[in-house]
């Protein structure tokens, strides 16, 4: 049985049905969705955000992302989705949640003050840190899932080159507290403000080293100010350098596997 979507699917009517008490007014495929397909649907009481699994891999990982998401939800400072899991009559999971008014980081990194970007880099490591004091012996056990076995196994059904050094050195470092696992600049939610309000996307979420997440924000481009002023919040910085590195090589070999089977997303840069 075909446990994922795919954009042939009738995706409105599973919108509409999953709706029926809402007047829907407009939906907008995001095209910028890697493990999703990402649809922004308008009502008459709010707006939402509809994941749908592109592939059986994220169709068990979006189980995991709401698990986490609202195991997180009130832990920290700063809001995270409350994520409904429903399915569909062909029992395939998909996921909606409220839409946060406001703006990713990575839409405003290089618009920011001085002042704006220096107290973001201090948000993102405050996020980092009491996420990884999270207490886990209560978390279920989608939540208690190693972060290095997650990205071997994407590894293994995405890429077509291994890295299996890397995995080692992300096993050999690994450590049991919560990480996000995909802590990019497109995963952070500013206010209209420039406050950093909320973290989203917790698909890659798991036990694991927390520099895996401070190594995330900067494995992609950022201004050398914010890393600058993010790095001066942690004490210990050592693995960072080889995990950045092992940031992009994950990023090199799923980009590819999107550009090949997916080529109408918007992948950002690299």
């Amino acid at each position: 049985m075909v446990s994922f979507f795919t954009t042939e699917d009738p995706l409105d009517k599973i919108i509409s049905e999953t709706f029926p008490e809402k007047e829907i007014l407009q939906t907008e495929h995001i095209l910028t969705g890697w493990t999703n397909i990402v649809i922004e649907v308008t009502t008459n009481e709010g707006s939402y955000f509809f994941r749908f699994p592109r592939n059986p891999f994220w169709s068990r990982m979006i189980v995991k992302d709401a698990a986490v998401c609202n195991f997180v939800d009130g832990k920290t400072s700063f809001y995270t989705p409350q994520m409904k899991l429903y399915y569909d009559k062909k029992h395939r999971p998909y996921s909606v949640h409220e839409k946060i008014e406001g703006y990713t980081l990575g839409d405003r990194i290089y618009h920011l003050s001085h002042t704006a970007l220096t107290g973001a880099a201090y948000d993102v490591a405050k996020f980092i840190k009491e996420l990884s004091g999270i207490d886990l012996r209560s978390a279920p056990k989608e939540v208690q899932f190693p972060l290095s076995e997650f990205l071997k196994e994407l590894d293994y059904e995405h890429y077509k080159e291994h890295i299996d050094k890397d995995h080692e050195f992300i096993k050999l470092t690994e450590q049991d507290k919560l990480v996000h696992g995909d802590l990019n600049l497109g995963n952070i939610l500013l206010d209209e403000n420039d406050k950093v309000i909320g973290v989203i996307d917790f698909c890659f979420a798991g036990t694991g080293n927390p520099q895996m997440d401070e190594a995330r924000i900067l494995s992609r481009p950022v201004p050398k100010e914010f890393e600058e002023a993010f790095l001066a919040q942690f004490a210990d910085t050592s693995d960072i350098d080889r995990m950045k590195e092992a940031w992009k090589n994950i990023d090199a070999g799923y980009a590819d596997h999107i550009r090949t089977n997916f080529p109408e997303i918007n992948l950002p840069e690299l």
